[in-house]
């Protein structure tokens, strides 16, 4: 970006959202907001550098540390190595712009291949293809989230301006996604040749043929079960944007993830047995004359606890629990806060979903957040699709832990 003539009459606006869609095209998440934010940041610094446009982007662009790595392989091969193809000296520019160790990370990810020979031009005119796999190597089984195209185009829009259509598409989607659901591993274990343990009586046993000598080594892995796994979904009145896409969640566990489902406003609501009905529009028509407190004002605390009171609070015992809430509560903060203490001893992971989380600039200073936030594991946004699949993500990620 050094040269005035490369950033001569760029259309700004084309030029966010081509770089968005190229992340996107990676598996990185963009929302909609830092496209636009990226936008502007163009038209506020007007980068001459690399350094700034590196940056420039970054700094609007990305939301996790853990796409990070992707981010500069994308950025380096839209825009480095384009720029090495026209100009022989552009790699000493960039050097000198960049730190050295981020500059090493980019060219050893970009590779050795002209982009001349390619056919590529300027990147914001032909961007190469780039594409980034992420290897989660034998931590547990990689997720397949990828979005239709119709929901692509939607994914960094919040849950409250979608219409019909594409509400009908997010359940589809759900229902069809291959989400590692929670699991756990059993005391009982079966044989696998790639097994990490003995097991000594059946080598031994086999070794009797043999003279005594373990020619055949006999190996076991652990038997691993579903994790019984339950979903507390807020549908009082300040959760009505987000209430039908919840509901599809809610649905998508307790059909595929085995789980118990429950909904709450004023009071609690097993919703389990209605949203496994084989009709997706009779579940949810089921579900919303089930719960006649829909809309109301918010208990979550005593909805809690009614829940660890009752015959279904034994279903609690090493589960993985799910609440999607935004945290505003009639309820007292303490009510809350004792109740999540006993929620989180029972509990093998807590996980809360707050849609308003998802705002620039959201801190939980609300009462009830910020009692309930101490005995949660994780905290996340669930205001978008791209939120929704990294909850999926954290959830099929929890399932793993301390295999």
């Amino acid at each position: 970006m050094g040269d005035p003539a490369l950033a001569r009459g760029i259309d700004l606006a084309a030029f966010s959202i081509a770089l968005t869609m190229r992340l996107r095209a990676a598996r990185i998440p963009v929302t909609e907001g830092g496209a636009a934010e990226f936008a502007r940041a163009l038209s506020s610094l007007q980068p001459t550098s690399m350094s700034r446009l590196y940056w420039a982007a970054r700094l609007t662009l990305v939301r996790r540390q853990a796409d990070l790595a992707g981010f500069d392989r994308v950025f380096m091969g839209v825009f480095g190595a384009s720029l090495l193809a026209r100009d022989p000296n552009a790699r000493r520019a960039l050097r000198d712009s960049l730190p050295d160790s981020h500059i090493a990370a980019l060219f050893s990810s970009a590779g050795s291949e002209s982009m001349e020979a390619q056919g590529v031009g300027l990147p914001w005119a032909t961007m190469e293809a780039v594409r980034v796999t992420r290897d989660r190597g034998d931590e547990g089984p990689s997720l397949e989230l990828r979005l239709p195209g119709r929901l692509e185009a939607v994914e960094g829009r919040p849950f409250g301006q979608f219409r019909e259509d594409e509400l009908r598409a997010l359940r589809s989607w759900l229902d069809r996604a291959s989400v590692d659901w929670p699991q756990r591993r059993t005391r009982r274990s079966r044989r696998h040749p790639a097994g990490r343990r003995i097991a000594l009586r059946e080598t031994i046993a086999r070794s009797r043929r043999t003279g005594w000598e373990a020619l055949t080594i006999v190996r076991t892995r652990p038997v691993i079960r579903p994790r019984r796994m339950v979903v507390l979904c807020d549908v009082s009145q300040s959760m009505q944007p987000y209430a039908d896409a919840y509901l599809h969640l809610m649905r998508a566990a307790a059909t595929r993830g085995n789980a118990e489902v429950f909904a709450f406003s004023t009071r609690l609501t097993r919703l389990t047995a209605v949203l496994a009905h084989r009709s997706a529009e009779a579940a949810l028509a089921h579900a919303n004359d089930r719960v006649v407190d829909r809309f109301g004002g918010t208990h979550i605390g005593g909805s809690v606890r009614d829940l660890l009171a009752s015959h279904h609070g034994n279903a609690l015992r090493g589960a993985v629990v799910l609440i999607a809430s935004d945290g505003w509560d009639s309820d007292s903060p303490e009510a809350l806060g004792a109740a999540m203490a006993r929620l989180h001893r029972r509990a093998y992971r807590v996980i809360w979903l707050n849609p308003r989380a998802g705002a620039t600039g959201f801190e939980p200073l609300v009462g009830a957040m910020a009692a309930a936030l101490p005995y949660c594991d994780r905290f996340l946004a669930a205001d978008t699709l791209i939120a929704v699949r990294e909850a999926l993500e954290v959830i099929g990620t929890a399932a793993w832990q301390g295999r």
